[in-house]
């Protein structure tokens, strides 16, 4: 029997044409928008194989669309079983976590512990959750990301010129994003900026690391004392570059890795603070302050410190 639903809408060749909307997306982030319920490995796999076609032609799963292009995709075979979908715990918690919306964005106050997207053995992320929870939907994108482990602060846009938009203001370092940090130690009343190279390297575990090198790509990151205590110091950190892990490298760099953290921390200093009650890394994406692509006034979102790291600030008082 072939395995083939006969409700499937990609057992036949698909065409579809790319409107002003979509221009300059990727193709493998179209497609996954588009081909719902079919695994992102079987997507690929397509764009290997050729299977999916723009103008004619075999394109990269980076190829970046035109509007007005043709995308010709071949049947896909769906299996009857049906797909895995978000569960109505993760979109209750997300949708409970945004903090601000309008027509054209949505900036969440992302609970620690969940990834901005799916992929590493984790099904689903914070997009998978929203998009799930707003099936009607037309458009919505991760404008920038955050570590799993991070808290705080994240932005998605609900129209590709609001998307495109608001990645050039980031470019141009024109978006402001604010971070607080609990580091090991007493940080030094001078040092207000760490100007260090990152390089990314991915292990034969297929674990991610960044570490500072010359012949990295150049990143800025700037320091200011919120508070001090007898082992540590909590930082207000803003970002002049932003880099994978670029935080928690330029405090490990800096010899004042940041608390809780287990890929760059210092396993002793871990320690006492689990000993305090922290469960998790402490970083926190605080707030975002940008011109709205729609308006054009200048907005400022905040995202208080969650309650589990205040408590242990006030442990370390």
């Amino acid at each position: 029997m072939s395995d083939i639903d006969q409700n499937n809408p990609f057992a036949s060749v698909t065409l579809h044409k790319v409107d002003e909307e979509y221009a300059g997306q990727r193709l493998d982030n179209f497609l996954i928008r588009l081909l719902k319920g079919v695994p992102k490995s079987r997507i690929y796999r397509l764009l290997r194989k050729g299977e999916v076609r723009v103008n004619k032609g075999r394109v990269k799963p980076d190829t970046r669309l035109n509007a007005g292009d043709l995308i010709r995709i071949a049947p896909i075979r769906v299996s009857q079983q049906s797909p895995e979908t978000p569960g109505s715990q993760l979109r209750k918690r997300l949708s409970q976590s945004i903090i601000f919306e309008d027509d054209g964005l949505i900036v969440l106050n992302k609970p620690s512990g969940i990834a901005v997207h799916g992929g590493s053995g984790l099904s689903f992320g914070v997009i998978e959750g929203l998009r799930a929870d707003r099936p009607d939907s037309r458009y919505l994108e991760l404008v920038h990301r955050l570590d799993r482990e991070t808290s705080g602060c994240l932005m998605l846009a609900k129209s590709r010129s609001v998307l495109v938009d608001l990645q050039q203001a980031m470019q141009k370092n024109a978006l402001k994003k604010s971070y607080q940090a609990l580091v090991k130690g007493r940080w030094p009343k001078g040092k207000s900026t760490v100007n260090a190279p990152l390089v990314k390297n991915t292990l034969s575990s297929g674990e991610r690391m960044v570490r500072v090198d010359a012949e990295g790509k150049p990143s800025v990151t700037h320091f200011k004392i919120a508070q001090s205590y007898k082992d540590a110091t909590l930082l207000e950190v803003g970002l002049e570059t932003g880099r994978t892990h670029q935080i928690r490298v330029h405090c490990q760099f800096s010899g004042q890795p940041i608390a809780g953290d287990p890929k760059y921390g210092d396993q002793m200093f871990n320690q006492h603070l689990r000993d305090l009650g922290l469960k998790r890394l402490f970083l926190h994406a605080s707030s975002l302050n940008f011109k709205h692509p729609l308006s054009g006034d200048w907005v400022n979102v905040e995202a208080p410190l969650p309650n589990n790291l205040n408590s242990v600030l006030d442990k370390l008082q």
